[in-house]
């Protein structure tokens, strides 16, 4: 579902950390080689951008919910298909891993942490409405299950010191196979159910674990803004199916 190799693996050798070569076109030193004080940096640097992002996405809801643009948004979106707004998850997940995987210089990667901020923000206005007109209370729960369950993923990953690159092969056929399945849902007007949700909550941790261990060790000090770019995208993806959860058990 998502392109989530090491950011730039191209032609040349570069350090070696852990159990694996990072390859690229000019020389870097990844963080996991970097000093204590270099790595404290580039984590607070790339939490608080998260941060930043995620209280963007809140600001432009926030926006478009006082303005009384979300429900206009909403129904036009849930009545085109939503396989349109299923798609355009997808695709702005993709898009924004392989921005974060690419950019080199600054200013593209603000840049692409801002429209994948935007379009996150676009595409959940049909859920949040939903969530909002059907199950008071679904939002704010939620988004507190979503922050407990990132910080536990967190904390796993970084305490634990593991290497959970292994996971690579099992996002990328998940992400396949639950691609085929929205797909198919949706052409044959069948509900996947709350067992399709679970697993994607499932997958989604997946994906934070393998984010967090795969940015601390191989990414450049320098990509902090694509680091967070790339756990926003994944933090969103949690937070979706665990809303769609409350939203499905949580109706009036």
């Amino acid at each position: 579902m998502t392109d989530r190799n090491p950011p730039n693996r191209p032609a040349r050798t570069g350090a070696l950390s852990g159990n694996r070569t990072i390859v690229t076109d000019a020389p870097f030193t990844p963080v996991a080689d970097l000093g204590p004080r270099e790595r404290e940096g580039f984590i607070a640097r790339t939490y608080g951008h998260l941060l930043g992002a995620i209280a963007a996405f809140t600001l432009i809801e926030i926006f478009l919910f006082v303005n009384g643009y979300a429900e206009p948004m909403a129904e036009t979106m849930l009545t085109t298909s939503w396989l349109l707004v299923l798609g355009g998850f997808i695709i702005v997940a993709t898009g924004g891993s392989h921005i974060a995987h690419r950019a080199r210089t600054k200013g593209v990667q603000y840049l692409g942490l801002a429209a994948v901020v935007v379009a996150e923000a676009v595409i959940f206005v049909p859920m949040l409405w939903l969530a909002n007109e059907y199950a008071p209370g679904a939002i704010n729960s939620a988004a507190m299950v979503t922050a407990l369950g990132f910080g536990a993923l967190t904390i796993i990953a970084v305490v634990s010191g593991k290497d959970f690159s292994f996971l690579r092969t099992f996002l990328m056929w998940g992400g396949v196979v639950a691609l085929l399945l929205i797909v198919t849902g949706v052409a044959f007007g069948f509900d996947l159910g709350a067992v399709f949700s679970v697993g994607m909550v499932g997958f989604a941790g997946a994906a934070i674990l393998y984010d967090t261990s795969n940015i601390l060790r191989y990414f450049p000090a320098d990509r902090y803004v694509s680091a967070s770019l790339q756990l926003f995208t994944s933090v969103m993806l949690l937070f979706w199916y665990v809303l769609s959860l409350f939203l499905r058990f949580g109706r009036d």
